[in-house]
């Protein structure tokens, strides 16, 4: 799970640094540390069904967060640099929830590229680091929080900052920083063992379920111009047809309507959870035995989806902050080559609240909508698909360097189980495990990208994106279910 992957070492890279006696960059972070909030370690081994209870009371901590609407705003119609990614980011506009999850992603985000480049040296075998690094990661986390906050209360997203006044600015960011603060402390009490997996994958699959099923079945009305729709796509089926006096044209309206969820779009998003749920069960099983034990034998899996769900998470990130950083600056300089070269923005029919790139970098970086705009610029297509493809596999083949998941990690923790592969030396596991461990993560990732290019192009409810983020999270609790309760089957926890 994603806080878990986080826990590496941080460290500025320090060849020869302990005997130079130079300042590591984690000996700045220390005496900090005391000042943060933390959820304590659990004294005790935590019962399957608190972990449950925590779970749901923290998803419900989230929720009443994502209801709550924000104090001393004055406008809720200005432009929205995050509307197409609110869903995967667990982010609700106008609301408590307004920055989601994006604070913790972003500094993850930052600390890969960092560790990537070399710039930081991660090392996972001190403990002492590790909890140092946590701490690190947590204090990113909240600066990112406080500078997220100021930067959307000046760049008017909330009313004009002189109309809004000293006062209620400073409640904003107030509000958006405690609120912040409050999902930092749920992410690491479930990462910390008292509930199930990540706070991110909880909120960002619960965030696009709810997506799903409200465009699905919403009651809500709308005049489109063709008379009054429903905007749920099962519902609009079934007015379409008692309604319509031509069955077939009222199948082929609800089947391809535009502008509003059809059942094409359902159909397209089944379709993506069938083929995420088949190819999570590719994977490559290594024998390995025990050397003091005879007989004991077992297998060590190397998964098609070997870093889950991470690249896309991560990508979302790199996307999210990019569509920010443009709107932000053609909304200030719109005649700007360089501003109009990083994204032309326009405004959708929502106003500006749905604006939505049409030029520049931002565009072609941004999915097609249907197949329809597929064929009708292909440039756009092909750019984002490889743009995908490259950033899924380069995320995925990186993070296994820093997660400590890599065929030289794994090695080590097959030796310090004192276990070794059936039919190789131990001193050659890192190298049989490379054969396979870098393939699946740069395959991974690329199989991961190529579902949201083909769910995107589909024009599957909720993103291509959100999809896969929601399955991958949906598959990895059912496995914790099996797991934590001991049982052959999940549901049987509940009977």
């Amino acid at each position: 799970h994603l806080p878990r992957l986080l826990q590496g070492a941080l460290c500025i890279s320090e060849t020869g640094a302990a005997m130079s006696g130079k300042l590591r960059f984690l000996s700045l972070v220390k005496p900090v540390l005391h000042v943060l909030p933390e959820v304590s370690q659990p004294e005790r081994k935590i019962p399957f069904k608190e972990k449950i209870l925590w779970t749901s009371i923290t998803l419900f901590i989230f929720l009443v967060c994502c209801q709550i609407p924000l104090y001393g705003i004055k406008t809720n119609k200005s432009s929205d640099p995050f509307y197409w990614m609110r869903v995967i980011l667990a982010s609700n506009r106008g609301t408590l929830m307004e920055l989601g999850i994006s604070p913790i992603v972003t500094s993850s985000l930052v600390m890969q590229l960092l560790a990537g480049s070399k710039i930081i040296d991660v090392d996972h075998s001190l403990k002492e680091d590790r909890a140092l690094f946590a701490g690190a990661q947590k204090l990113f986390g909240i600066l990112i929080t406080v500078g997220e906050a100021v930067a959307y209360v000046i760049s008017g997203m909330y009313g004009d900052v002189r109309e809004l006044g000293m006062g209620n600015a400073l409640l904003i960011i107030i509000q958006l920083f405690v609120a912040g603060l409050i999902v930092i402390i749920l992410d690491e009490l479930l990462q910390k063992g008292y509930g199930l997996g990540s706070g991110i994958s909880l909120f960002i699959a619960t965030n696009i379920c709810e997506t799903i099923v409200w465009k699905s079945f919403s009651p809500t009305t709308l005049n489109t111009g063709r008379g009054t729709e429903f905007e749920g796509a099962v519902i609009a089926l079934f007015h379409l047809l008692i309604t319509r006096n031509d069955k077939v044209r009222a199948l082929k309206e609800a089947f391809y309507r535009q502008n509003l969820p059809n059942i094409t779009n359902l159909m397209a998003t089944v379709l993506v959870f069938v083929f995420v749920i088949y190819f999570q069960g590719f994977r490559v099983d290594l024998p390995v035995k025990y050397r003091s034990q005879r007989g004991m034998q077992g297998s060590y899996p190397i998964k098609l989806f070997y870093t889950s769900n991470m690249p896309i998470i991560l990508q979302t990130a790199l996307v999210s902050n990019l569509y920010f950083l443009s709107q932000l600056l053609f909304k200030r300089y719109p005649g700007n080559i360089i501003v109009r070269l990083i994204g032309v923005w326009q405004d959708g029919e929502g106003g500006p609240a749905t604006s939505s790139p049409v030029a520049g970098l931002a565009y072609y970086i941004s999915p097609p909508n249907n197949l329809t705009e597929v064929t009708e610029d292909p440039l756009h297509a092909l750019i984002y698909l490889t743009f995908i493809l490259v950033s899924c596999a380069l995320f995925s083949k990186t993070w296994i360097e820093v997660s400590g998941s890599s065929a030289k990690d794994v090695a080590k923790q097959l030796r310090d189980q004192n276990m070794v592969m059936k039919g190789h030396r131990d001193s050659s596991i890192a190298h049989e495990l490379n054969r396979y461990i870098p393939t699946a993560a740069a395959f991974g990732g690329m199989c991961i990208g190529a579902l949201t290019v083909v769910a995107d192009f589909m024009g599957a409810i909720g993103s291509g994106t959100g999809i896969l983020l929601a399955v991958t999270t949906i598959y990895q609790y059912f496995e914790t279910f099996v797991k934590e309760s001991g049982q052959d089957s999940a549901m049987g926890v509940f009977f």
